[in-house]
């Protein structure tokens, strides 16, 4: 019996009412992994005392107490019970709104346990949030000085939505459990339960909601959470036979360059006739990572048309091959060179290659350099976005159609319907985080879709300035070759941040002036484009673009020409924008996190980001990154708001220490969570229900080694 039959079957069940059993079998859940309103997200040991004159410790009250008073404060049907107890070392006081039956059932003399979080509050020790359950009618507090509290044990805390209790999810859950858990089927082979000692299913779901001790507890987490994760990563396993007809080493490696260092004359073998015109033409020398990653998408690419040759002769398809990489690195780490090394690869095997980014700034930017760079070496690249229509659009979709254009960059454009390529054979996808599942599979079904298509399913390298740790990047990305790019190119000097609170401005002013009157320039961003008067009272807090542009333009720094730029911002004047901004007849931009990637201007020193604290650590990072493009000393200035919380704090300490992105990244998902990564979202908890990757890195490890292996067996 599996878990969801469970669920469906709790309206049976005595005791259960209707609503209740209803909302959890509505759930529609298929395994422990999707039980996020289930599964406890705690326990409380309930077997040792915390005396009510330990409150301030931060742990909960737990106690043996009696009842010396009754007392009703509010009037009419208003009126609130408060139950004066004491326990020995003080008084302390239940304030029960809502609860005045209390009354009869706590009667004065009573001796409880009480359970509960106090705070002094009126001179008091109060508490409104506790649990409270009669010990006896009465008695002596000196009886129990000495004693265990009676009947107590270890107790599981649920997570709850509206309208529900922890006492009504106890009583359904205790329900289910005596009524189904013994029927329940293990999901892990037996040869691996017997490999970890772990506990049989029904054996770990009776003791995570029952324990006996907390070793019970742990045992039961323990196997659940190794099936948890070895259930996910057998799908990541079967996907990557269904798009790649194989399987990466379990240990993340895929490629013999890993084993061993690269030489130049490996190298220099590898490239392909554009590739080698490209490299002659290029004024600085590849750094190591980059030629790592230029070698290894070389191999992959290779591969795939190695499988292309085969696959007439194999109907069912079973040897073909397609790349899927993810190429990450630092901000100005050179990723987007390496890409264009894999498009020269694609198009002297005869293909297309396309190239989709979020925004039509970062597309206009990577299109206007692979312009300038490629077509000398006789590559045709178009630029593709929505706006690009009428007399336009129609030639292009026919050379795109036709094979006329070897590059293609755009934004999402790239995969409307009325698109249509002749041999789309390599997907690259810029700042991979922010492409759902969706938009990800839309363009890779252009692919399949093209008129004469080589490959059975076209070529895929992701691109992402955000580092992943490389923790999560092994588990969630198990289906990827993953390339990493860490060392900069020569000549660039680390990027100086300094933070600064609201109301010092004048200050950082001053700073950013000693480098303007250098020559060099300036961003400022904020967080709002305008003030907006209808805002709630937070968001009327928040600093706008627009306002600060003309306090910069007409007081600070009327001495300088300052731009402007926002979402709000008609697409030809913020063109015209940039391109003033790049070419350095403004000398600062003023502008939202439109900025944030996709604008690479050498003489830009100063990066100023106001209520800092309201961004988060990768978006900082990001922006901080569009200073230091060059040889130049770069300045980042972080203000942040004198009311900035124990969370923003934490993220202003991150980006200080740091400029390594893979470090703020760690940081970044201790913080914030790593994100639905394998789903439709892209923001919020990855959703495990008991698993943590930091926490259970381990377990996780055996169980991809695991899933793996079984997966490779059995196909």
């Amino acid at each position: 019996m599996k878990v969801c039959e469970i669920l469906n079957s709790l309206d049976s069940l005595p005791g259960v009412g209707k609503a209740t059993a209803s909302l959890f079998a509505g759930l529609n859940i298929f395994t422990v992994g999707d039980l996020l309103q289930f599964f406890p997200k705690s326990y409380e040991d309930r077997t040792k005392k915390v005396p009510l004159n330990q409150y301030y410790t931060g742990a909960k009250v737990h106690t043996v107490a009696k009842v010396i008073k009754h007392e009703w404060f509010g009037y009419g049907k208003m009126k609130t019970l408060k139950i004066l107890i004491e326990d020995g070392t003080c008084e302390g006081e239940l304030v029960a709104f809502n609860r005045g039956f209390l009354e009869k059932s706590l009667p004065v003399g009573a001796i409880i346990c009480v359970t509960g979080r106090f705070e002094q509050k009126y001179g008091k020790l109060q508490s409104s949030s506790f649990e409270a359950e009669r010990i006896c009618l009465e008695g002596n507090m000196a009886d129990f000085a000495d004693k265990e509290i009676p009947g107590q044990k270890i107790v599981p805390v649920y997570r709850l939505t509206e309208g529900l209790s922890q006492k009504i999810v106890k009583k359904t859950v205790a329900a289910a459990v005596s009524a189904f858990c013994f029927a329940v089927e293990d999901e892990i082979p037996s040869y691996l339960i017997e490999k970890y000692k772990l506990l049989h299913k029904k054996e770990a779901l009776r003791l995570i909601h029952i324990p006996q001790s907390l070793n019970d507890a742990v045992s039961a987490r323990r196997t659940l959470v190794y099936e948890e994760l070895f259930n996910f990563q057998m799908n990541i396993a079967r996907q990557c036979l269904i798009h790649r007809g194989s399987l990466p080493r379990a240990d993340g490696s895929t490629s013999v360059s890993e084993q061993k260092k690269l030489t130049a004359e490996e190298f220099e073998k590898s490239l392909s006739p554009r590739q080698k015109l490209f490299i002659s033409s290029i004024p600085f020398e590849l750094t190591e990572d980059q030629k790592i990653a230029v070698f290894r998408l070389n191999n992959e690419i290779d591969r795939s048309y190695d499988s292309a040759v085969k696959k007439n002769a194999d109907e069912d398809h079973k040897n073909f091959y397609s790349m899927r990489a993810l190429l990450q690195g630092d901000v100005g780490s050179g990723k987007t060179l390496v890409s264009f090394f894999a498009v020269l690869r694609t198009v002297d095997y005869g293909g297309q290659a396309a190239l989709m980014a979020p925004t039509e700034i970062l597309a206009r930017q990577h299109a206007e350099n692979a312009s300038s760079m490629l077509e000398k070496i006789n590559v045709k690249v178009a630029y593709l976005t929505g706006n690009v229509n009428g007399s336009g659009r129609l030639p292009l979709l026919k050379a795109l159609k036709s094979g006329d254009v070897d590059f293609v960059v755009g934004t999402h454009a790239l995969f409307s319907k009325n698109v249509v390529y002749k041999d789309l054979a390599l997907t690259i996808i810029d700042e991979q985080h922010r492409f759902g599942v969706m938009q990800r599979s839309a363009i890779l079904a252009k692919g399949r879709e093209s008129c004469s298509p080589v490959l059975f399913e076209q070529n895929l390298l992701m691109m992402s300035a955000t580092p992943i740790p490389q923790t999560l990047a092994h588990t969630v990305y198990s289906d990827l070759d993953l390339l990493t790019i860490k060392t900069m190119p020569s000549g660039r000097k680390e990027i100086k941040t300094f933070l600064s609170m609201e109301g010092h401005e004048a200050k950082v002013y001053e700073e950013v002036r000693k480098e303007l009157n250098m020559g060099h320039q300036a961003y400022f961003v904020y967080p709002a484009i305008e003030k907006n008067e209808d805002s709630e009272n937070e968001n009327k807090m928040l600093k706008s673009a627009q306002e600060a542009f003309e306090l910069l333009q007409n007081k600070v720094f009327p001495e300088f020409t300052c731009g402007l730029v926002h979402g709000k911002v008609d697409e030809i004047e913020q063109n015209k924008i940039l391109e003033d901004f790049k070419n350095g007849k403004i000398q600062i931009l003023v502008a939202t996190t439109v900025v944030e990637v996709g604008l690479d201007v050498p003489l830009a020193t100063c990066m100023v980001i106001e209520q800092a604290d309201r961004f988060g650590l990768a978006a900082l990072h990001q922006l901080r990154g569009r200073v230091g493009r060059s040889e130049l000393q770069s300045y980042c200035f972080l203000i942040y708001s004198k009311k900035i919380t124990e969370n923003g704090k934490a993220r202003m300490k991150a980006i200080r220490e740091t400029s390594d992105g893979f470090k703020i990244a760690e940081e970044d998902l201790k913080l914030r969570g790593p994100g639905e990564i394998t789903g439709t979202a892209q923001s919020g908890e990855l959703t495990f229900a008991l698993a943590d990757i930091f926490r259970d890195q381990k377990i996780m490890e055996c169980a991809r080694k695991d899933a793996f292996d079984l997966v490779e067996k059995t196909g």
